[in-house]
C-alpha cells in the first residue's frame, strides 16, 4: 500500500497520494516561473527585420539576380511557395495529370525552411523515414533516424527534378498579386519582376515559418559589432560549414539570444568554436534524449513497396493517441503521446469524466518533465547552471527539443548561460554590449536565434492581395474570421486552394499533413478535369456547414495555454479565445476527406457552366475597407501548428 504522503524531491515538500511530488508546489512553481517571463506587450515583444537590419531578409546563398525577361504566359497552375508544401503540391498535380506547373519561390532554389536554414548543427527532430516526403518515388532512404539539413535540402531538390518542376519554376521571385478574371476563368498572378502569368489554378503554399522576427531590444540597432539570425548563417564571418568547425570564432566573444530549437542545434557549434560563447536565455527549452543513428543498410534492403506510408501513418495514429500493434519509429514523440493532446487534440479521450482525465494527464505530464529536469541535474555538472536550465512549464507549452550534445556544452568553461527572466529578456543592447540586469556583456557579434512569426501566410497576413470573384478580396470575405470548406478554398475564389494548418488537422510531422493535403487538392482538380468543370469552387452553404463542424467539435484548450510560459504556441502568453482546427484529430480528418470524395462530396466544389447559371450562389458582397491581416481577430487561433519538424527558436 502506497503511504498517505512522501517528500517531493521536485519541491523539497511533501507530496500526497502516494507520489513522489507535490503536484501542488508544482503548479506554483510553473505559475511563478510564468510569471516572470510574461510580458504585457506579448508577440509585440518582437519586429521584422528592417532598416538596418533588412539585410536579414536577403538570400545569402542565391547567385545575384540574374536578368529575364518578364513573362506573359499561360500555365495550369501556378504554385506560390518553393518549400515541401510547394513541392508536394507540384508532384501531385503532375500525377494528376497537369503539364505545365509553375513555382514561384523567392528563394534561389527548392527548399523551403531547409534553403534558408544552414546553421551548424541543423538536423530535424521527426524521424526522417517519415519526415522526408515522396522517398519511394525518388527512389532514396535517408542515412540517418534524423537527417541533417543538407541531406534534407537535397532531398527537396531530388523531388523537383524526379516531378519535373524545374522547367518551370520562378526563383528569386515574389508573388504581389492574385486576380481571378472572371471571362476567362483563370487566376492573373503578378509578381515582383513584372510578370504577369495567367493560371487555371493558384495553390499557394508559403508555409508559416518564413518571415524572421528579431526581439525589440531598446538600442538593437547601435551594436557596432557583427550581427546575423540563425536562418541567414554568415558561414564566411564564423568559418565552418552546418557540421562546425566554425574555426573564424576562435579569438571572438560571442553572444547568442534564443534558446529554442535553434539554439539546441547549433549551440554545441558555437561552444566548440568560440573563444567565449554567451547564451541568453529567457526561458529554457525541454532538451530529451536524442539517440541519432545510421541507417541500417540491412533493413533499408528489407523495405516493400509502401513502407513510407505504413510508416508515417502508424506513427501519426500513435501521436495522435491511437493503438497500433506496434510502434515503428519508437521514439521521443511516440513515448510522449499522451502529453500532446494538450496542443493538438484528437477527441480519443477514452471514457474517464473529463475531470479525472485532466488529473490523470497532468500527473503524466509531471513525471515526464521531472525526468528532463532530472536529466539536467545528471549531465550539468555546475548547480548554478543546472537549475537555470530546467524548464519549469508543462511538456507540450512549448516544442519538446532533442539533443545529446546541448547540455554537456554548459560543462565547458568558456560557455556561460545568463538568464534574462527576471529583467523579462535581455534590457539592452549597446554599441559593444548586451545588458541584462544591469551588467553590461561586451560580445564581438550577437547572433538572433529568435525564430519566425508562426502561423503567418501572405495569404492571411494581407500581404498578397487576392482579389476573387466582383473584386472582392480574401481579406475582405475573411473581414469576420476565416471561412473555408476543409481549409483548403474559400466561396469567392474559385480554383484558389490553400495548404496550411487552417481549418483542418495537424500533427508533429507535418510534411505528412502537407502530403495528404497535396493529395486532396490534386484529386479534385483531377475529378474537376474529368467532370470539364468550369472552376472549383465551394457552395455557401458546405462553407457554413463546415464552419458550424469546426465550431461544434472545438476543444477549449484556452485555460491550459494561458497558464503556459509564454511562447509561440500560446501567442507569447496571449492565447485566442477560438481555435481554428478540426479537433477529432488527422487521422479522422483524412479519413473524412477520403470519405468526402468517394461519396459524392465532389458536387460541392465542381462548377460546370449549366450550374454556374442556374447556382443560388449569392452576389458579390459590396467591398469594406480592407483587414489589414485575419490573424489579428481577438477571439480567434488560426490553427497553429507545432513547427513541421525544424528547429526553430
Amino acid at each position: 500500500m502506497p503511504t498517505p504522503h512522501s517528500t517531493s524531491a521536485a519541491s523539497g515538500s511533501t507530496a500526497p497520494q502516494g507520489l513522489p511530488f507535490d503536484p501542488d508546489a508544482l503548479r506554483a512553481r510553473y505559475r511563478a516561473e510564468r510569471e516572470r517571463r510574461i510580458r504585457p506587450e506579448g508577440s509585440a515583444q518582437y519586429q521584422r527585420p528592417t532598416g538596418r537590419f533588412g539585410y536579414f531578409d536577403e538570400d545569402p546563398y542565391a547567385e545575384p539576380l540574374p536578368a529575364r525577361e518578364p513573362l506573359h504566359d499561360r500555365v495550369d497552375a501556378v504554385v506560390i511557395g518553393g518549400g515541401f508544401g510547394g513541392l508536394l503540391a507540384g508532384a501531385r498535380l503532375r500525377q494528376a495529370g497537369l503539364d505545365s506547373i509553375r513555382v514561384i519561390e523567392k528563394g534561389g532554389d527548392f527548399g523551403g525552411t531547409w534553403y534558408w536554414n544552414r546553421y551548424p548543427g541543423i538536423h530535424c527532430d521527426i524521424e526522417s523515414h517519415i519526415y522526408l516526403p515522396l522517398l519511394e518515388e525518388v527512389g532514396y532512404v535517408p542515412k540517418w533516424k534524423y537527417a541533417p539539413g543538407e541531406e534534407i535540402r537535397q532531398h527537396a531538390r531530388a523531388i523537383a527534378r524526379t516531378f519535373d518542376l524545374y522547367r518551370d519554376a520562378c526563383f528569386q521571385t515574389r508573388a504581389t498579386e492574385l486576380r481571378w478574371d472572371e471571362a476567362e476563368s483563370e487566376w492573373l498572378v503578378s509578381t515582383d519582376r513584372d510578370d504577369r502569368i495567367r493560371a487555371r489554378y493558384v495553390v499557394t503554399a508559403s508555409g508559416t515559418l518564413s518571415q524572421t522576427k528579431l526581439p525589440g531590444i531598446p538600442g538593437i540597432e547601435t551594436f557596432e559589432g557583427h550581427t546575423f539570425h540563425t536562418s541567414r548563417w554568415d558561414y564566411a564571418y564564423t568559418g565552418g560549414s552546418p557540421d562546425g568547425n566554425l574555426h573564424k570564432l576562435s579569438d571572438k566573444r560571442v553572444a547568442l539570444i534564443g534558446t529554442g530549437a535553434t539554439a539546441i542545434q547549433c549551440v554545441p557549434h558555437l561552444g566548440a568554436g568560440a573563444r567565449e560563447l554567451l547564451v541568453f536565455q529567457r526561458t529554457p527549452s525541454s532538451v530529451d534524449v536524442r539517440g541519432n543513428r545510421p541507417t541500417d543498410p540491412g533493413w533499408a534492403a528489407s523495405l516493400t513497396p509502401g513502407w513510407q506510408q505504413r510508416r508515417r501513418d502508424n506513427f501519426l495514429t500513435l501521436v495522435t493517441d491511437g493503438r497500433t500493434e506496434e510502434d515503428l519509429v519508437d521514439d521521443g514523440w511516440t513515448s510522449s503521446a499522451r502529453l500532446q493532446q494538450k496542443l493538438i487534440p484528437t477527441g480519443s479521450y477514452g471514457d474517464l469524466p473529463p475531470e479525472e482525465r485532466e488529473r490523470a494527464e497532468e500527473i503524466a505530464d509531471f513525471q515526464k518533465m521531472n525526468e528532463i529536469r532530472a536529466r539536467v541535474d545528471a549531465v550539468v555538472t555546475d548547480p548554478e547552471a543546472a537549475e537555470l536550465l530546467k524548464p519549469w512549464y508543462r511538456y507540450m507549452c512549448k516544442r519538446p527539443t532533442f539533443s545529446d550534445s546541448y547540455l554537456q556544452t554548459f560543462n565547458r568553461p568558456n560557455v556561460t548561460l545568463i538568464d534574462t527572466a527576471d529583467s523579462h529578456g535581455v534590457e539592452e543592447i549597446t554599441a559593444n554590449a548586451v545588458v541584462v540586469g544591469g551588467t553590461a556583456y561586451e560580445v564581438d557579434c550577437i547572433i538572433f536565434g529568435t525564430g519566425f512569426e508562426v502561423g503567418v501566410s501572405g495569404i492571411t497576413s494581407g500581404h498578397l492581395p487576392v482579389h476573387g470573384r466582383g473584386g472582392t478580396t480574401l481579406t475582405e470575405a475573411w473581414r469576420n474570421g476565416p471561412r473555408t470548406l476543409h481549409g483548403f478554398y474559400s466561396h469567392g475564389f474559385p480554383n484558389l486552394f490553400q495548404l496550411g494548418p487552417l481549418q483542418n488537422a495537424s500533427a508533429v510531422n507535418y510534411v505528412h499533413i502537407l502530403d495528404e493535403q497535396a493529395v486532396h487538392v490534386a484529386e479534385v482538380v483531377a475529378e474537376a478535369h474529368r467532370r470539364d468543370a468550369r472552376y472549383v469552387e465551394p457552395t455557401a452553404a458546405a462553407e457554413d456547414a463546415w464552419l458550424a463542424t469546426i465550431r461544434e467539435k472545438a476543444v477549449d484548450l484556452y485555460t491550459f495555454h494561458a497558464e503556459c510560459t509564454p511562447g509561440y504556441y500560446n501567442n507569447e502568453g496571449k492565447p485566442g479565445r477560438r481555435r481554428e482546427s478540426f479537433a477529432d484529430g488527422p487521422v479522422a480528418f483524412h479519413a473524412l476527406l477520403r470519405a468526402w470524395r468517394a461519396t459524392g462530396g465532389m458536387r460541392e466544389v465542381l462548377v460546370d457552366a449549366q450550374q454556374e447559371k442556374s447556382t443560388d450562389r449569392p452576389p458579390v458582397p459590396v467591398p469594406v475597407p480592407p483587414v489589414t491581416a485575419v490573424r489579428d481577430h481577438s477571439d480567434t487561433q488560426t490553427g497553429r501548428s507545432p513547427a513541421p519538424g525544424v528547429p526553430e527558436a
